[in-house]
């Protein structure tokens, strides 16, 4: 997967706790129960980096993926 150039805006940490954004090191899940560390925190979406999932391999996706604020559940959040 190749991301070429998009603009992004850093949110608050306020902002993201009000709208339970995920971020960065932090374990989400999404879809059918994909699963993947967030690498990188956008303004409506996260970057997700889905190779921690033990049959990656066995799955046809990218290594990184894009998802939306709106369609992943915070599964365990980085200290």
């Amino acid at each position: 997967m190749s991301i070429l150039s998009f603009s992004t805006k850093l949110l608050t940490r306020e902002e993201r706790t009000d709208m339970k954004i995920a971020e960065a090191g932090d374990i989400i899940q999404f879809k059918e129960g994909l699963q993947g560390r967030v690498q990188k925190v956008n303004k409506n979406s996260v970057i997700v980096d889905v190779t921690i999932m033990k049959n990656f391999r066995e799955l046809d996706v990218e290594p990184l993926t894009v998802v939306n604020h709106k369609n992943y559940t915070i599964i365990a959040q980085h200290a």
